[in-house]
């Protein structure tokens, strides 16, 4: 087919011609160019569309007319066409000068008496050189004689024959007329440009200070200025650099410019001043890249105005990207502010979007550089998969690589990689082997064995991520199946994902493996060894595995180190953390952001804040930049502390250091005002929150509801349940705790029960937290029954039976005087591998000592030393207690009894308070009457100043109406605490993965002042309540 042009084709052909006909050429590429500068075409192909036609009118208008172009135009390039423009017109109304020859032919004609002929002589002609395109040519051949009327009319040559015109002759130029028509050209070349802006003149040595309207009076007296220009400093621009213009106006502005200079050298507020007329230096710079532009020169890449401002927006972009990628919105405006971008940063736009996970704007991204006509290339593919696999959507990133398939695109090793990964993230092991099977019948597979490696490492890699070990075992053996020897870092992923399961022997094997295959461990097989024990609690094994490594010449480093710190702060061991610290320093590794924070953590667990803030201080100074994690267990401590002002300082510091604070900061101080039951303080910050524009998450309102639920208050949790279901966050089984928590806290059994049908309705499974607390609360009841239904059903559902569920349903027990069940439960507890802890003992002592049985609570409280297990104060106290109500029976063993306790009490160096000791010292004038051996012993446990606050001349009759029942309720002097102790149980609120929670420990008992609790909600032993 023929080109086809189109009507706008045509349309903006003329256009272009009728406006910039000064600047086009006769040539296609010059005018491309033209073009390029002067219009905003959306493709090259109609570009070059209109190039091609505007070259080819321009031909056209060359030779004759041109319809479409006007004829002000086409005159006008007739007459720069013409060589010689006559001062006179060629043919004369009044007199015409003819020669011979031509009036003879007027005879012959019978127009001999034509008026105003005139015969003259006919003179040589003289060839001239002509001026123009062809002129010299065409004067050099035409040796007619003009007085011939065969000149003037144009069918003369019907009547006569035109003279035959000899041969031309061949001439041959010496040496001399070369140089003579060189010379000759030189001479008609046009005069030099003067690019001398005329009446401009510049001014140098100018003060910084200077303003337009100063200078603008000094020089007004040699002439009316049109414009004074100052050029700004480079620094300040509120001065100028010391130098600028003035163009002077109206018709003598040249003589006003050329007087002015004559003042050069001139003194001008102590400043003597530079003037000189303008060099034309600006225009002809601009003249040159303008030439240069357009003629163009090999090597040299000349730029429009437009051009380069493309390349400077583009430059900004991608340095916004490099520096600010968190800055979404500024990486967005860069890449808008480019006028027309490139394949390259219409790929980097979609790379951008595709490590966000934001796939549908990097498909809008993508489809809006097909739009312009731009091909995508592999690289801008990879990122379009690459975004749909962080996107989970596999299905798309399958269909563009089909697609690349169609448009022949070739897929590249990374492309490869990102496919496999994304399969492997999202637990499809079926399409894997699909996968490699396509890597293999590609070209991809004959690549070095090391780039195939990387493949399947990177989908070994995904797989343990996804904890599915037995898939990424399946892929290790198809390997070696085909030949393809494991390399370390597989093996380092193998035992990374063992440590995620928390399988110590198989992580054990494949280390053991990973040295039979040939291979040394490295810092990082040995750092997989420390992580996994770390994570389990077992830091004595950690540090045996640092010694080994640094026995095999392998130096510790930052991640080592920061592994060990993390264990010893899982276990609160604040001084062996602070150590591995100073080994840090010690080996001149200098810290980073992440072990800073965990220092801080240590300082913050250990109470010293101080040094947590000159910690933050120090992070500061070696330019590591604190982020929320950093300031949260600052917050956290002190709100722990009560001391909710400077926990807000920390929040202001946080803003000033440049951190946002997030729902997670705002959870850390709620949490730590929810540790210290004030709560109306706690509530307090969910206005801040909605004043810092930040929104309650399921985290948020759990901690309240666990607040509430410690004091018993079963409305309040019950309304911030409301609100939790109102807002449309997720339900999960931690937010069912706290209602169940405060329910059970309360006595509430039946709304209890309720709960657990919502939990069920919800498709919420009841775990082993969810049963103790169930089964505390009927403890608190003493209704052994329902705790023993609750039991079954956790044998019955699978749920596993922890310390905390047989501790709650022995309490149970003895709360109902069921002593055989309860001795009868910690006989299977110890069938089934579960050993009694210090708690459990506890509760059994307290059900001996409720049942009147002091010898059986004896007995229970030496097999629990055999056990290994060290008394704690509680037990001292209930069982003291439980031997002084039983003396006056005058048992030889209860004193005897008593007499051994008092011992291990002083040995232990515990001391009771006085509530207890006056309780006790009551029981003992009963026993002794005035004192005895007992007194003498027990009285070493009192406080120092016992003797100050107590007399001993006291009344005594009512001490039988003071003494408690052991059968009661109120059984806090049995426990041997007083009300303004504040017991040490904790109640473990356990963290969900999904909603970020973190762990925190609640005291439950510094509430309820008339209660003591040694079996929390979650399984802590309650000794005794009063409701």
């Amino acid at each position: 087919m023929g080109r086809v042009r189109t009507k706008t084709v045509k349309k903006s052909s003329r256009q272009v011609i009728e406006k910039y006909y000064s600047k086009m050429t006769l040539d296609f590429h010059t005018n491309k160019k033209i073009l390029q500068e002067v219009a905003i075409i959306p493709s090259k192909r109609l570009r070059n569309k209109i190039a091609g036609f505007s070259t080819h009118l321009m031909k056209r208008i060359q030779k004759g007319a041109v319809r479409g172009i006007s004829l002000k135009l086409q005159e006008e390039e007739r007459e720069r066409r013409m060589d010689f423009v006559p001062e006179e017109s060629a043919i004369k109304i009044h007199e015409i000068k003819v020669d011979k020859e031509t009036i003879d032919m007027l005879a012959a004609l019978g127009m001999s008496d034509f008026p105003g002929i005139v015969e003259v002589e006919p003179q040589p002609m003289v060839p001239t050189q002509g001026f123009g395109r062809g002129g010299g040519a065409r004067s050099a051949t035409n040796t007619t004689n003009p007085l011939s009327l065969s000149t003037k009319l144009r069918l003369s040559t019907k009547f006569s024959p035109s003279p035959l015109l000899p041969p031309p002759l061949e001439t041959t130029q010496t040496p001399e007329a070369e140089t003579q028509e060189k010379t000759r050209k030189v001479d008609n070349e046009a005069p030099k440009t003067d690019f001398c802006q005329k009446g401009k003149i510049f001014i140098g040595n100018l003060p910084n200070w200077i303003k337009k309207n100063e200078l603008s009076e000094l020089f007004r007296q040699f002439g009316p200025i049109q414009n004074v220009i100052l050029i700004n400093g480079h620094n300040e621009t509120e001065r100028n650099a010391g130098f600028g213009f003035i163009i002077f106006d109206g018709t003598t502005a040249e003589k006003s410019a050329m007087k002015a200079e004559e003042f050069d050298g001139m003194e001008f507020h102590g400043r003597v001043l530079t003037v000189k007329l303008d060099d034309g230096r600006r225009l002809k710079a601009k003249a040159e890249e303008r030439r240069n532009w357009v003629d163009g020169q090999d090597g040299v890449d000349y730029r429009s105005k437009w051009h380069e401002e493309r390349e400077g927006s583009t430059k900004a972009f991608r340095k916004v990207l490099d520096t600010q990628p968190e800055n979404w919105q500024a990486v967005v405006g860069a890449f808008e502010r480019i006028k027309k971008p490139a394949r390259r940063d219409f790929g980097l736009m979609v790379g951008y979007y595709a490590r966000r996970g934001d796939m549908h704007r990097a498909r809008q991204t993508f489809e809006s550089m097909r739009a312009r006509g731009i091909y995508p290339s592999s690289h801008v593919y990879t990122s379009l998969i690459h975004a749909y696999a962080v996107g989970r959507d596999m299905e798309e990133a399958l269909s563009c690589v089909r697609k690349m398939k169609e448009e022949g695109v070739e897929m590249s090793l990374v492309t490869y990689s990102i496919v496999v990964g994304g399969f492997a993230k999202i637990g499809n092991a079926e399409l894997g082997p699909y996968l490699r099977t396509l890597c293999r019948s590609h070209h991809l597979w004959k690549k070095p064995l090391a780039r195939v490696e990387w493949i399947l490492g990177g989908y070994a890699y995904r797989i343990s991520q996804s904890c599915n070990m037995n898939r990424a075992e399946a892929l290790v053996r198809e390997m070696e199946e085909e030949g393809i020897d494991a390399p370390i870092d597989i093996y380092h992923t193998m035992m990374d994902g063992y440590t995620m399961i928390g399988n110590e022997e198989k992580c054990l094997i494949v280390f053991k493996r990973l040295k039979e295959c040939g291979l040394a461990p490295s810092v990082i097989s040995y750092g997989c060894l420390i992580n996994m024990y770390t994570k389990t609690g077992k830091v004595s094994k950690a540090l045996e595995v640092s010694k080994m490594m640094e026995s095999a010449g392998i130096k510790h480093n930052l991640k080592t180190y920061s592994m060990l710190i993390n264990g010893f702060l899982k276990l609160k061991d604040w001084t062996n953390a602070f150590t591995v610290f100073e080994d840090v320093i010690k080996d001149g590794l200098k810290p980073d952001a992440v072990l800073y924070n965990n220092i801080i953590k240590a300082y913050c667990g250990m109470g010293n804040m101080d040094c947590a803030i000159n910690m933050v201080k120090e992070m500061q100074k070696e330019r590591h930049r604190p982020t929320s994690r950093t300031f949260m267990p600052i917050i956290h401590g002190f709100a722990r502390a009560g001391e909710v002002r400077r926990a807000l300082e920390i929040f202001d510091m946080m803003r000033r250091s440049g951190c946002i604070p997030t729902v997670h900061t705002f959870n850390a101080l709620v949490l730590g005002l929810v540790e210290k039951r004030q709560m109306e303080k706690a509530v307090e910050i969910l206005d801040e929150m909605a004043l810092a524009g930040v929104s309650p998450d399921e985290h948020t309102y759990t901690t309240i509801m666990h607040g509430y639920a410690a004091l018993g208050d079963t409305g309040k949790a019950f309304e911030y349940f409301t609100k939790f279901r109102n807002e449309g966050l997720e339900l999960d089984v931690f937010t069912y705790e706290a209602l169940l928590k405060a329910c059970c806290k309360s006595g509430r059994m039946q709304s209890a029960l309720a709960v657990t049908r919502e939990m069920s309705a919800q498709n919420i499974p009841r775990n082993t937290f969810v049963y103790n607390i169930l089964i505390d609360g009927w403890a608190r009841r003493g209704d052994v029954w329902e705790a023993a239904d609750l039991m079954q059903q956790m044998k019955q559902e699978g749920v596993q039976r922890d310390i905390h569920t047989y501790t709650s349903f022995i309490n149970a027990c003895c709360k109902a005087g069921d002593m055989p069940r309860a001795t009868k439960t910690i006989q299977e507890m110890e069938a089934l591998g579960v050993k009694p802890n210090v708690k459990t003992y506890t509760t059994l002592i307290h059900g001996w000592a409720c049942a009147s049985l002091p010898e059986k609570a004896l007995r229970c409280f030496e097999e629990m030393k055999l056990a290994g297990l060290k008394p704690d104060k509680a037990v001292y106290h209930c069982l003291m207690t439980s031997l002084l109500s039983r003396a006056t029976v005058a048992e030889a063993y209860i004193c005897s009894g008593i007499l051994s306790i008092c011992r291990e009490m002083i040995e232990s160096e515990f001391t009771v308070d006085m509530g207890t000791a006056v309780y006790w010292s009551k029981c003992l004038r009963k026993i002794e009457g005035t004192g005895g051996e007992l007194t003498e012993a027990l009285q070493k446990t009192f406080p120092p100043d016992w003797n100050a606050h107590y007399s001993p001349e006291a009344n005594y009759e009512s001490d039988i109406d003071d003494e408690p029942s052991n059968g009661g309720d109120n059984n806090m002097f049995l426990a041997g605490l007083h009300p303004h102790d504040e017991p040490s149980n904790q109640v473990e609120i356990s963290s969900s993965s999904s909603s970020h929670r973190s762990c925190m420990s609640m005291d439950i008992n510094s509430i309820g002042r008339t209660e003591v609790a040694f079996i929390g909600f979650d399984g802590a032993v309650h000794i005794a309540s009063s409701h």
